[in-house]
């Protein structure tokens, strides 16, 4: 078993972005973490439309071709049922204390900040803001309405960190790889992961 502090829980929803969760998922193994991985049916379907990768619906199946895809340790990645009601996420006593929702739909938006916990994905945030652990929600969505706008500033206040995926340029981004990194760099610079993609503003730039 991991050391707590090298688990965490990353959530795919149906939202726009999937390489953003696929690259991010391959940089928290390659340094190390447990990852508890939820993926929502929604997820599926823009994973397979954005990015061509097919994953079975069943927990172990979905490990095996994400094992495959990115060649990394099946010992490191654990796939978890959307009612998977036993596994640690769902409760304050064992799940980790850091969580991804990347990306972040509207409507998982929506259910995290009501408290829904309707299934396996919304319950791990409920209990990460619970247990005053760290949230980090990639939101995709454009234009953001209201109710979008409230739901973010409700969860902020309950300490969860809105992360938009709004990458930026002033790396001199070459390919659509190199902005789903800035992106990635970003979560891992808020999560406390060592990361070498893309280099912080200033150093690079001073003679």
């Amino acid at each position: 078993m991991s050391s707590p502090e090298k688990r965490i829980t990353l959530a795919w929803t149906g939202a726009s972005g999937a390489p953003y969760g696929l690259r991010l998922l391959e940089c928290l193994l390659a340094a190390d973490y447990h990852v508890y991985l939820l993926i929502s049916s929604a997820a599926r379907v823009v994973l397979a439309t954005e990015h061509g990768l097919k994953l079975p619906s069943g927990p172990d199946a979905a490990k095996a071709a994400l094992v495959m895809q990115l060649g990394c340790s099946p010992d490191r990645l654990e796939v978890c049922g959307k009612e998977d009601w036993f596994s640690p996420v769902a409760s304050g006593s064992a799940a980790p204390k850091q969580m991804v929702i990347c990306p972040c739909s509207a409507g998982t938006l929506a259910s995290v900040a009501h408290g829904l916990s309707d299934n396996l994905l919304e319950r791990a945030a409920d209990v990460v803001l619970k247990e005053r652990g760290q949230l980090l929600m990639v939101v995709r969505e454009t234009p953001f309405s209201t109710l979008h706008l409230e739901n973010m500033l409700k969860l902020s206040q309950m300490g969860a960190t809105i992360m938009p995926a709004a990458p930026g340029f002033y790396h001199q981004p070459e390919s659509i790889e190199d902005l789903v990194d800035f992106m990635v760099a970003r979560i891992l610079d808020h999560l406390g992961v060592e990361q070498g993609l893309v280099p912080r503003w200033g150093y690079d730039q001073r003679k």
